[in-house]
C-alpha cells in the first residue's frame, strides 16, 4: 500500500525548477523517452500512409503536447530550432501551425475549465486555406478532453471530412472521456512513463521523494517541487490519516487556496493516494473497500471540476476535500 505523503524524505532544494520556468511545449527541444512514438511518425512519413488525424495519449505531464509539437516541427520542415521556420514555431508565429487548448481566465489566473466553440472556430479558416509555406498544415489540439459538447461536434466534423495535406494532432490524458467517434478516426499513439533512471537524469535538482512520486511524469514532478517546505502535503497526509479538521487545519487551507496550484497540489497528493491504495485493496481482494476508495476519488475530481467551473469556492472545495479523505 502506498503511503501518504510525508513531512520527512530529503531536503529540497531552493533551487529546484519551476513549471513556469519549463519551456513551453513549442519550444522545448527535448522529447525524452517517447523514441518509439517518433519512430512510428516518421515511418508512416516515408512510407506515404500519414493519418489525417493522431491521438497522443498517456499521463499527464509526460510531454504528449511537446511530442505533438515535435510531430508538427517534422511535417513543417522546422526540426531546426535556429532555423526560419524552427522559429516561427518556437514563436507561435508559423502561418502552417494552428494551436487549440484552453485559455488562461484572467479573472481566476487560471485556465479555463474548456475549450470552447469559439475557441474552435479558427479552425475551419485555416484548413480552408492553402499552406503558406507549400506544404503540411497541422492543427494541434492540447487536452482534446476538455472540448465542450458543441467544440467536439466541430472537431468532430474536420476528422470526418479531412482537408487534403493537413494534420491534427491530439492529446489527451483521459481518452475514454472523449467521443468514440473522435477516437475511432484517429491513429492512436500511447505514450508510456518515464523511467526512473531518466527522471534523475532529466530533473537531477530534483529531490528523490519527490521524483518518486511523480510516477514517470516530468510534469507532475515540476508541479509537486512547489510544496517546497511540505506543507501542503502535511495536511494531505493528516486528512488521509482520518484526523479531524481542526482550527489550525482550516486556516492552513485558507493559505493553501490563495497559493497558485495550491489547492491543485493539494487535491493531487489526494487521489494519487487514494486512486493507488483502491487498486490495492482490489488486488488482495477487499472489493467492497477498494470499490469505496475508488468512489472517493470519482467525488474528488468531480469537487476539483466544481471548482474549476467557479460553481464552488476553493476554499470551500479544500475543506470538503478534506473531509472526505478522512472519513
Amino acid at each position: 500500500m502506498r503511503k501518504a505523503p510525508s513531512e520527512k524524505g530529503t531536503a529540497r532544494k531552493t533551487d529546484a525548477p519551476s513549471p513556469r520556468e519549463h519551456p513551453e511545449p513549442r519550444q522545448s527541444r527535448q522529447v525524452s523517452g517517447h523514441d518509439r512514438a517518433l519512430q512510428i511518425f516518421r515511418e508512416a512519413i516515408e512510407r506515404d500512409r500519414l493519418h489525417h488525424a493522431w491521438l497522443i495519449c498517456g499521463p499527464a505531464g509526460i510531454g504528449k503536447a511537446s511530442l505533438a509539437f515535435r510531430l508538427a516541427r517534422i511535417l513543417l520542415g522546422a526540426e531546426d530550432h535556429a532555423s526560419p521556420a524552427g522559429r516561427r514555431v518556437s514563436a507561435g508565429t508559423h502561418g502552417d501551425l494552428l494551436e487549440i487548448s484552453r485559455k488562461p481566465d484572467p479573472r481566476k489566473g487560471r485556465l479555463r475549465s474548456e475549450i470552447t466553440v469559439a475557441d474552435v472556430q479558427p479552425l475551419q479558416k485555416f484548413l480552408h486555406h492553402t499552406a503558406t509555406e507549400g506544404g503540411w498544415r497541422v492543427v494541434i489540439v492540447d487536452g482534446v478532453e476538455f472540448l465542450n459538447r458543441f467544440a467536439a461536434n466541430a472537431l468532430l466534423k474536420v476528422l470526418e471530412e479531412p482537408p487534403p495535406r493537413a494534420v491534427l494532432l491530439l492529446t489527451t490524458a483521459t481518452p475514454g472521456a472523449l467521443l468514440p467517434t473522435i477516437r475511432s478516426r484517429c491513429r492512436i499513439l500511447n505514450l508510456n512513463r518515464l523511467s526512473p533512471e531518466l527522471m534523475e537524469a532529466l530533473l537531477p535538482d530534483l529531490p528523490p521523494d519527490v521524483l518518486r512520486r511523480a510516477h514517470g511524469s516530468p510534469g507532475r514532478a515540476l508541479f509537486l517541487a512547489q510544496d517546497r517546505n511540505g506543507e501542503i502535503a502535511a495536511l494531505a497526509r493528516q486528512a488521509l490519516q482520518g484526523q479531524p479538521l481542526t482550527v489550525e487545519n482550516w486556516q492552513k487551507i485558507s493559505q493553501i487556496a490563495r497559493q497558485a496550484d495550491g489547492a491543485e497540489l493539494f487535491c493531487d497528493y489526494l487521489s494519487v493516494h487514494l486512486a493507488q491504495q483502491a487498486k490495492e485493496e482490489i488486488r488482495h481482494g477487499a472489493l467492497a473497500r477498494g470499490a469505496r476508495l475508488a468512489q472517493k476519488t470519482a467525488e474528488l475530481e468531480k469537487l476539483e471540476q466544481a471548482a474549476l467551473g467557479a460553481s464552488l469556492d476553493r476554499a470551500q472545495m479544500l475543506r470538503e476535500a478534506y473531509g472526505l479523505a478522512s472519513d
